[in-house]
């Protein structure tokens, strides 16, 4: 009888640490014969593995172009001598389901990103991964995909869309939402809101000003998780190409190096994250992502952190919402480079963060040329458009665990008026339009947190409605969602405890009184807490608004605001 030859699993050396498991040895023949289906060669069972994930999608501008920035990492894996594997994840638009029921899903989204990102890359053995995302709620989910698998891989922004043109003035998808408010009021005809609606988005890439998409493209680069410069590019350029084909080639040098996503987001890290985004005038929406990304790196972090960094960063940048200007004229004239290099000489960034370019983020600033002289995007330090932080957080009896107010100081240091309570989305915005709201109302709208929304809408269509109306100073506006980057006036979002929870805003009652204090930091409902505590004993939990289904899924798992809202928390093992 002939003796059966023995087969042995070779060893995976560290750098292939897990494609190997999945190619080597004879045991593995089937792996490498659906491989071989889908374009592998033999030598390429030799090579790391590399994963990109592309979130593009026809459903929206600020993704429609990814597909090609896909095949542009690849080629920079593939040159690099790795092995690059492209697939998709969903993504949302908000700038499309704003100010609807669909709005719901898009928080969620950055869960379901995240989930599948962590799903393709953990059970393919990629050995790294590059992400490229777009519209908002890609970016974070990107990042908590790195953090939780913890493999070398690097972020690559898609890119800023080129702002549209109306009558000589530069437009975006905020300019459409506000002018809905004009036309409202009547400052403009039918056949105008027609002209800035057809104009206002050109082509590809995320919405214009500072709002969610380039604050968060912003943060991720001072975090350390994208090459220089990729949060400052135009979505079609050739700046933008050669971004996507050196992050292919750094996550192979990655790799080899052994440098993970956690040895990159230290809590320093985050603070460099918060400083940029102070001093850009960044999105509100920055607070909750960045304690989601840090909850899936391990790293402490928590809302006071905004506050006592915003004490010692001022708001340099004149950029839109409540600017003047486009990210696209900040790409002109050198993108966020140069910021950080003058915030790092301040000591308000930490220079000494290692980054995706194996070098320290000092290291990789330092050839960075300063602004031109007679540029007015971003002002010097001792001209700052605040002297401290826009993103300010708030206590009070209205949010015993913290709200988000964002503060340019253009509509005022204090608040007070008279509470004018929704408990949707929609019944406020048809009150702003119609002149049910007037001078010195508070506009409160609640049940539209993490779990009673559920998903936590955010309130661009309310605000720019405001805007619009010509109230941006004569009325506020607060609520337990969140708020669109592109939201501004007195508001103040992410309020916890949630409404729907018991949280102190489900008692508000028409007509009461509410103080917001942007200077003493509190947000505070005017009603003795004996009677506060006789409202909430008599309160009563509504019916959840869905029973089954990914939105009632999300709600039995997702924490405060105040935490991130993120679903991977409290879970039950």
């Amino acid at each position: 009888m002939s003796k059966t030859k023995k087969t042995s699993v070779r060893p995976c050396s560290l750098d292939r640490c897990h494609s190997c498991q999945l190619v080597e040895g004879a045991e593995r023949a089937p792996s490498r014969a659906m491989l071989h289906a889908v374009g592998f060669t033999d030598k390429d069972f030799k090579k790391n593995q590399v994963g990109i994930a592309s979130t593009w999608s026809m459903v929206t501008p600020c993704n429609m172009h990814i597909d090609k920035l896909a095949r542009e990492a690849a080629k920079g894996v593939d040159n690099a001598g790795g092995k690059a594997v492209i697939f998709n994840t969903i993504t949302i638009s908000d700038g499309i389901s704003m100010g609807t029921e669909g709005m719901k899903y898009s928080l969620v989204s950055r869960e379901v990103i995240a989930d599948s990102i962590e799903a393709v890359v953990g059970c393919e053995g990629f050995d790294g991964f590059v992400a490229i995302g777009g519209c908002d709620k890609n970016m974070p989910g990107c990042m908590m995909a790195m953090a939780r698998l913890n493999r070398p891989s690097v972020f690559v922004y898609g890119g800023t869309i080129l702002p549209g043109k109306h009558k000589g003035k530069n437009v975006d998808i905020v300019s459409v939402f506000e002018a809905v408010g004009a036309h409202a009021r009547g400052d403009i005809d039918d056949r105008e809101l027609k002209q800035i609606e057809a104009t206002a988005i050109p082509g590809a890439g995320s919405c214009g000003g500072m709002y969610t998409a380039n604050t968060m493209a912003s943060a991720i680069e001072a975090l350390g998780m994208s090459l220089p410069n990729s949060s400052a590019q135009a979505a079609i350029s050739p700046a933008k190409r050669l971004d996507c084909r050196n992050a292919g080639q750094a996550v192979l040098n990655l790799i080899k190096r052994g440098i993970t996503p956690r040895d990159i987001l230290s809590r320093e890290a985050f603070e460099n994250a918060i400083a940029l985004i102070m001093a850009l005038g960044g999105s509100t929406n920055a607070v909750m992502h960045l304690l989601a990304i840090a909850h899936s790196a391990k790293v402490p972090l928590h809302i006071d952190d905004f506050t006592r960094i915003g004490r010692k960063v001022p708001v340099l940048a004149d950029l839109k919402p409540s600017g003047r200007f486009v990210m696209a004229e900040l790409v002109k004239i050198g993108g966020t480079v140069p910021l950080m290099k003058t915030l790092v000489e301040e000591g308000l960034m930490h220079g000494d963060c290692l980054t995706v370019t194996g070098k320290t983020l000092k290291e990789n600033l330092k050839g960075a040329k300063p602004y031109p002289k007679k540029q007015e995007i971003i002002r010097p330090m001792n001209n700052p458009i605040k002297k401290d932080g826009h993103l300010v957080i708030l206590y009070g009896n209205l949010a015993t665990t913290g709200a988000v107010a964002k503060i340019s100081g253009k509509e005022g240091l204090r608040f007070t008026g008279r509470a004018r309570v929704f408990h949707s989305e929609e019944t406020a915005l048809k009150a702003i339009l119609d002149g049910t709201v007037v001078k010195g109302d508070v506009i409160v709208i609640r049940y539209e947190g993490p779990r009673g929304g559920p998903g936590m809408r955010e309130m661009l269509a309310p605000t720019s409605a405001v805007m619009g109306k010509g109230l941006g100073k004569d009325v506020a506006l607060i609520t337990d969602g969140r708020f669109s980057g592109g939201s501004h006036g007195f508001v103040v979002g992410h309020i916890t405890p949630e409404a729907y929870v018991g949280g102190p805003l489900a008692i508000v009652k028409d007509g009461d009184a509410i103080t917001i204090d942007a200077e003493k930091r509190e947000l505070n409902l005017e009603v003795s807490a004996a009677e506060i505590k006789k409202r909430l004993k008599a309160w009563k939990r509504p019916a959840p608004r869905y029973t089954d289904g990914l939105l009632a899924k999300y709600a039995s798992h997702v924490t405060s605001a105040s935490l991130g809202a993120v679903t991977d928390m409290n879970l039950d093992l």
